[in-house]
């Protein structure tokens, strides 16, 4: 039996944070309406964070609270009242990226632990004792590392500092965030978690005399491709990480949907287990993380440069979640909230929590009266279908459509 490592999930609101706890985190990351590295996140307001965290805890699931962002100096007053109501509110850690907010941290929140973001770029032993030195229970290592480095690493480290890494997810193609792209192009601040993400964008030349006359640009035959980055995903060598001292691994995602913290959780969760118990990954859940939107995946820097990927650069979307399952009773009857329209007689798949994925046709619709119902389109609309079996709540039903490059 391997040391087992922790699963963090992205939370970026109630309903993300609902379906990571649920399909199987150990741990959740969330922020604030402020100082966190994901302004469009819906993220917590100060009434909701205490209850995000009661959840959780609820769950034997712990909250890390980011305030990674690097805040200038007419912002640093309000850092104090804002540690303090993290503290209040019951998170177990703050993820930090500057030293003088580490040390206020320390000071306005003491019973927090501390964690050094992937933003510090901590890339060799030394920067990662001496912020174990200063204070911090954990690094979260930059995302440049191989396998050997972080090995290295962790022979340098005492035992007593954690360290993270980053297992599933979009890659940045700058070094741990640091780009000027945004801020220059659209003044969105990376660095200030607004990225406008300008290196997904396709470009062309336009002449200085040429107004309004566009020429492509192309590297190859197949385009350009010099910022195109592939997402992360390590799951097939969760057990490599293990082997590395690597103490938790997290998923990238605030910014993504309530489906992709679900499915993306529930399939680490699953694969962690079996490489923890030392055995084989089972299939089903390494082709769950197929199901989320996402780029063409790679295993990053883990073993070696990944090198440039000359294909598209587009999202694969494949699937899209329909409803969800609100209550279900012994029978496999259960009540639904709408998502995305589909009718009687759609071929459909579900998914739960600790529920393998199973496929079903959609019948037996009804409305909220009991009414049959041959399609059901409003948005939130609660409704009943029969499923083949009884489900647990917070299950999620899909169904096959290709929305890729749209």
């Amino acid at each position: 039996m391997r040391r087992p490592m922790e699963l963090l999930a992205p939370a970026g609101d109630m309903e993300r944070l609902n379906l990571a706890v649920r399909y199987g985190a150990d741990a959740v990351y969330l922020a604030g309406t402020s100082f966190g590295m994901r302004s469009f996140a819906g993220n917590f307001s100060d009434e909701e964070l205490p209850r995000a965290v009661a959840l959780a805890h609820a769950h034997g699931v712990r909250v890390h609270a980011t305030v990674n962002t690097l805040p200038r100096s007419d912002e640093a007053p309000a850092l104090p009242a804002h540690l303090e109501r993290l503290a209040a509110a019951g998170v177990d850690a703050l993820i930090v990226a500057d030293l003088g907010v580490f040390r206020m941290a320390q000071r306005y929140a003491p019973g927090c632990q501390l964690h050094v973001s992937t933003q510090v770029s901590v890339a060799n032993g030394p920067c990662a004792a001496a912020w174990h030195d200063l204070g911090a229970s954990r690094v979260v290592l930059a995302r440049e590392l191989s396998l050997a480095e972080i090995r290295e690493i962790r022979r340098q480290t005492p035992s007593s500092l954690e360290l993270e890494a980053f297992a599933h997810g979009a890659m940045c193609v700058s070094w741990s965030g640091r780009c000027v792209l945004s801020n220059y192009m659209t003044g969105r601040d990376a660095n200030r978690g607004a990225c406008a993400q300008p290196c997904r964008y396709q470009y062309a030349l336009m002449e200085e005399k040429r107004p309004g006359e566009y020429f492509p640009v192309f590297e190859d035959e197949k385009g350009t491709y010099i910022l195109n980055s592939r997402d992360l995903c390590m799951i097939d060598h969760l057990d490599d990480l293990m082997d590395a001292g690597v103490d938790c691994i997290k998923l990238e995602g605030r910014a993504k949907s309530a489906y992709y913290a679900a499915i993306v959780t529930g399939a680490y969760r699953h694969a962690l287990d079996d490489a923890a118990a030392g055995r084989p990954v089972d299939p089903v859940w390494r082709d769950e993380v197929e199901h989320v939107s996402h780029r063409v995946y790679s295993t990053g820097f883990y073993y070696g440069e990944p090198g440039q990927y000359t294909d598209s650069a587009r999202y694969v979307r494949t699937w899209q979640v329909v409803a969800v399952v609100t209550d279900c009773d012994g029978s496999g009857v259960a009540t639904l909230s709408l998502r995305n329209k589909f009718a009687a007689g759609d071929a459909l798949e579900l998914v739960g929590p600790d529920t393998r994925p199973f496929a079903f046709t959609a019948e037996g619709l009804e409305d909220a009266e009991g009414c049959p119902l041959a399609e059901v389109r409003t948005p939130q609309q609660v409704f009943r279908m029969r499923l083949p079996r009884p489900v647990p709540a917070w299950s999620l039903v899909r169904r096959a459509v290709d929305l890729s490059g749209r």
